[in-house]
């Protein structure tokens, strides 16, 4: 019989509980409570990715092992109560973007995304990271998540026809009586009014009631709950490097580092200040830390989604009193046992996944209200960012826009010398991009 006490040292040693005051018991509360919050991402993100024509059951199947990779790699190398698992925003540009609006097959998008986690794990090393993100204007930054908010909540309404295609507009509102139309208004309800009483898993929530309906409603067949896990062969190791390389291409590496860095980076010190990890306003065992997202990026890649980043509800669990990479560890052994729910995912119809989307917009798009409206020179250029990404269906052509806009109003204001080389150096290879290759 296991000496219990030396199982508990086991979880002294591996996690250091007494000393950030926490126990094995508030540990496993903490990350149950994350896996509540974000695990919605096994149904969403293979139900965005198989639009590409990847293989919905081998999506599932590298959805559930990357983001438990990424916990665990978290939990036991940094010690951090932040769960990972592939990133809302990051999967709609490798769809919407890449594979559909440039034409890229999805093994060359995977291979982006490799070479883009491997870029990571390079400068992780180094102080290159930090040094990145830190010469990028706040106002970029917010634009930018903001502007994915928007591109989100577009792609939501679209694919659900509450938005459509209008000859004489552009784009106009479809038909509102249409049952899944009705659906997708009640799941958005339902998330606002259980999100307001603060429901754990109010995301997930909305989508399994959604589904019941259209289940019970003969709108979408019911596969099951339990079953045989789905083989994963159709997508890992399928990624595809030839012509990788290419300006087009290295332009989509970019986007997929670029959104991550914000991404992941914003993420790590949010939830850590919320926790008391900081020191000094620092992150302690941040190259730990970064390691593990840059291998969580790489490792789900291999196995065939699009990239790995830290999840901003790792805070429910901090608000449930996690502090340590047990709370990680423990949402990483719930994805695993998510792996038996393929039929379920099966079961949850296109739409249902709308409200959340739509749900995420809101929470992106809240960062804009930092940005410094009266100063003209930094507003500008953030609402460029973020009103070219929806609208040019594209995240990437938002941040280029962003970017290029923002050193040349400071250049012909005067005030060229407050921009930072990084922003000289992206701008200037947007417009070289834009001008060899097209937008």
């Amino acid at each position: 019989m296991a000496n219990p006490n030396s199982t508990l040292n086991l979880w002294e040693r591996l996690f250091k509980l007494s000393d950030n005051k926490t126990t094995v018991k508030t540990e496993i509360v903490a990350g149950f409570t994350t896996f509540l919050t974000m695990c919605y991402i096994i149904i969403v993100n293979p139900s965005i990715l198989s639009i590409t024509g990847m293989d919905f059951g081998a999506v599932f199947v590298a959805t559930c092992l990357a983001a438990a990779i990424g916990c665990f790699v978290m939990g036991l190398v940094a010690n951090y109560p932040i769960a990972l698992a592939p990133g809302m925003g990051l999967n709609a540009y490798f769809t919407f973007s890449v594979c559909q609006g440039m034409g890229v097959p999805w093994q060359t998008a995977l291979a982006a995304v490799f070479v883009s986690g491997l870029v990571f794990i390079a400068i992780s090393m180094f102080k290159i990271r930090e040094a990145i993100v830190n010469a990028i204007p706040m106002s970029l930054k917010f634009a930018i998540g903001g502007g994915i908010g928007l591109f989100l909540a577009l792609v939501a309404l679209k694919n659900s026809g509450i938005i459509v295609q209008n000859q004489a507009t552009l784009v106009a509102l479809g038909d509102i009586t249409e049952p899944k139309v009705l659906l997708v208004f009640l799941g958005f309800l339902l998330i606002m009014v259980l999100h307001h009483f603060q429901v754990k898993g109010a995301i997930i929530i909305s989508i399994l009631v959604l589904t019941v309906i259209a289940n019970l409603t003969g709108l979408k067949a019911f596969e099951g709950i339990i079953g045989p896990i789905p083989s994963i062969a159709p997508t890992f190791l399928q990624m595809d490097f030839k012509g990788l390389f290419e300006a087009s291409l290295m332009g989509v590496v970019f986007v997929f580092f670029l959104v991550d860095l914000f991404d992941s980076t914003g993420t790590l010190v949010g939830v850590s200040h919320r926790a008391g990890l900081l020191q000094d306003g620092k992150l302690p065992r941040l190259k730990k830390a970064l390691f593990a997202d840059s291998s969580a990026i790489v490792a789900g890649a291999a196995l065939g989604t699009s990239s790995t980043t830290p999840y901003i509800e790792s805070s429910a669990g901090v608000a449930a009193g996690g502090r340590t990479g047990l709370t990680a560890v423990v949402v990483g052994i719930f994805f695993l046992l998510c792996l038996f729910l393929a039929p379920l995912a099966k079961s949850v119809p296109d739409f249902a996944t709308a409200p959340a989307l739509i749900f995420i917009g809101i929470l992106m798009i809240q960062g804009i209200t930092n940005i410094d409206w009266d100063d003209i020179t930094e507003a500008a250029p953030a609402f460029l960012t973020i009103i070219f990404m929806p609208l040019s269906y594209s995240i990437a052509d938002g941040i280029a826009m962003g970017f290029i806009s923002y050193a040349l109003i400071k250049l012909l204001t005067g005030k060229a010398k407050t921009v930072p080389y990084m922003v000289w150096i992206v701008a200037l290879l947007w417009v070289v991009k834009f001008i060899y290759f097209g937008g």
